[in-house]
């Protein structure tokens, strides 16, 4: 049978049309708002000679613009509770991709493309802390399956390039990436924030540290290896289409790059269902590994069916890891788990153009050998993170004898909640 939501008002809805509702919101916000740029990039330096140094640079600023909407969505958190808030992103993103192409200054582009990035992370922010707060208590699937709209966002951008880079130019790219985000907007603009939270807390933060094993030294682990990820697959995510078209037909690079959404939109579901037989620190250690793998291969072997496997690899663990590292952070119940991981990925993300602008003067090889050496460097750290790793953490404010893990000893999305919480 299948359960409802109810909301503050006893009014009851169906969790799939709020998975829907979330799936929009972060196709708009991160499959497209984000990512569109990717496929973009190589229009934009075949058609205006756009060099990959200021290439590099707008997508720095997008990151930083993302950076400051995730510390605003942490300490303000009213921001996070705001329908007003969502709508009035969907509406700046949707007009900062529309206004791309009506300029030709890099300095208007900067501007456009932090702004977009604030728009970004707001509405994942939001978008995130719905799901955990109005399916806290259904299947991990189903979150899963909302965060799958990153992929959604990225396929149908893609292909839409794809189609257009053969009867249109980079403009219209744009232009066409600011109509699909406002359909995805569409249905997002009834998403349902989460609710404020009670006056006072259950379970007070001092209580929870004080029933579990500390936690440092594994948190620790975990943050430097999310670090690093965020350095090293945001390289991928930027350059990996230019990086395939420079020694394959034009074609296979946007072609990859819609695989990759693809082989994202299950990808959330399939490691949180992983995560209810095996360890997570595990399974991120298998889904780096995979990763450096995937964002390898072009630069190694080149040729149609490396670009097509790299694809898939990517997108089949980008958003994985991703989930597999707040949920093992909340696991840990370390204090403000999930907001440090995610500012230490946002400055990953800055960091990984930069570093790799010096190696884009013969290409964009050497900048994929970079980015598989550093989600290598992320998988060593998440290897150190398996060792002595705590699967069985007390419940808050229950002894350690009655404490009663996830299957595989791993967090429910309520583990999450709290985290977040703290």
């Amino acid at each position: 049978m299948q359960q409802h939501i109810t909301d503050s008002r006893g009014v009851r809805h169906s969790p799939w049309a709020h998975v829907l509702q979330a799936a929009a919101a972060l196709g708009a916000g991160m499959g497209v708002g984000r990512f569109v740029y990717t496929p973009i990039l190589p229009l934009m330096h075949a058609q205006i000679g756009l060099s990959a140094a200021t290439g590099a640079n707008l997508a720095t600023a997008n990151y930083v613009g993302y950076l400051i909407g995730a510390l605003a969505g942490t300490f303000l958190p009213r921001l996070v509770r705001s329908p007003a808030v969502l709508r009035s992103c969907l509406v700046v993103l949707t007009v900062s991709l529309a206004a791309m192409p009506v300029t030709h200054s890099p300095g208007v582009w900067l501007l456009l493309r932090l702004c977009a990035g604030v728009a970004s992370a707001l509405i994942f922010v939001i978008a995130a802390s719905s799901l955990l707060s109005h399916l806290r208590d259904h299947p991990a699937h189903l979150p899963g399956w909302a965060f799958g709209g990153v992929g959604a966002g990225i396929a149908l951008s893609g292909l839409l390039v794809l189609v257009l880079r053969a009867i249109a130019d980079w403009q219209a790219a744009w232009w066409a990436s600011a109509g699909l985000t406002a359909l995805f907007a569409l249905p997002a603009w009834f998403l349902r924030p989460e609710p404020a939270p009670p006056s006072a807390s259950a379970t007070p933060g001092g209580e929870r540290r004080a029933t579990g094993p500390r936690t440092h030294r594994w948190f620790t682990a975990l943050l430097a290896s999310y670090t690093l990820e965020g350095i090293g697959y945001i390289i991928a995510g930027t350059f990996l289409v230019a990086a395939i078209e420079q020694s394959s037909p034009g074609w296979i690079g946007s072609g990859a790059w819609v695989l990759v959404g693809l082989a994202a939109i299950p990808s959330s579901a399939l490691w949180a269902g992983l995560g209810r037989r095996w360890s997570r620190p595990g399974l991120l250690l298998a889904a780096l590994a995979v990763q450096a793998v995937g964002i390898a291969l072009p630069a190694l072997i080149g040729g149609v069916a490396a670009a097509l496997i790299s694809a898939v690899l990517f997108g089949a663990t980008f958003i994985g890891v991703s989930t597999l590292a707040l949920a093992t952070g909340a696991h840990l119940r370390f204090p403000r788990a999930v907001a440090l991981l995610t500012a230490g990925y946002s400055v990953g993300q800055i960091l990984g153009p930069l570093v790799a602008t010096p190696l884009l003067h013969h290409g964009y090889h050497q900048a994929l050998i970079l980015a598989a050496v550093v989600v290598l460097a992320s998988a060593v750290a998440a290897a150190l993170l398996r060792i002595g790793f705590p699967h069985h953490m007390p419940t808050p404010g229950h002894p350690v004898a009655r404490s009663e893990p996830a299957p595989g000893g791993q967090p429910t999305a309520i583990d999450t909640a709290r985290a977040q919480a703290d």
